[in-house]
C-alpha cells in the first residue's frame, strides 16, 4: 500500500509543511532525547519520552511527504508510515515502534513499572539512529527542508 492509498482510505489528510515546522519538530526530538537520558527519571518516563521523540521523527517523514494522519489511530498510522517512506527494510522498525507504542500506553495510562532501564536505553539508541536516518533522508531528498 502507498501513502496515496492511505489518503484515499481516509487515513491521511494533506499537509503542507515548511522548513520552520520541520526545524521545530527536530528541536522537540533533541529535547526529548536529552530528557530521556535523565538518570533521575524512572525507566517508564525515559521510555515514554524516547517514544515521543521517535514519533516526532515519523511525523517529520509524513509531513515532508505532504500528509498528516487523521485523528483515529494517529500514532499507529504515523509509525506504520515509516517503511512506506524509508523503504520496506524499515518494516521491522515500524513493528518495533508499534510495540513501544503499546508499552508506552500501558505505563502512561494503566500500570507503572512495566519498562526496564534496558528497554528505555534500547529505545533511546534506536531513536538516535532513526534521527540520523531521517536527517540523511531529508538532506538527500528534500534539501529545501533540511536543517
Amino acid at each position: 500500500m502507498s501513502l496515496q492509498q492511505w489518503h484515499k482510505n481516509g487515513w491521511l489528510r494533506p499537509h503542507q509543511t515548511n522548513r520552520k515546522q520541520i526545524a521545530d519538530l527536530f528541536e522537540i526530538v533533541d529535547r526529548d532525547l536529552a530528557d530521556a537520558r535523565t538518570a533521575r527519571l524512572s525507566s517508564d518516563w525515559q521510555f515514554g519520552i524516547a517514544y515521543n521523540a521517535a514519533l516526532k521523527l515519523c511525523t517529520i517523514l509524513l509531513y515532508v511527504e505532504g500528509y498528516r494522519p487523521e485523528r483515529a489511530l494517529a500514532h499507529y498510522r504515523t509509525l506504520q508510515a515509516l517503511p512506506l517512506i524509508l523503504g520496506d527494510k524499515r518494516r521491522s522498525d515500524a513493528d518495533y515502534l508499534d510495540s513501544c507504542r503499546i508499552k508506552r500506553n500501558t505505563v502512561e495510562y494503566d500500570v507503572a513499572g512495566r519498562t526496564s532501564p534496558e528497554e528505555a536505553a534500547e529505545l533511546i539508541e534506536f531513536t538516535d539512529e532513526l534521527q540520523q536516518d531521517v536527517l540523511d533522508w531529508l538532506r538527500n531528498g528534500h534539501p529545501e527542508l533540511a536543517l
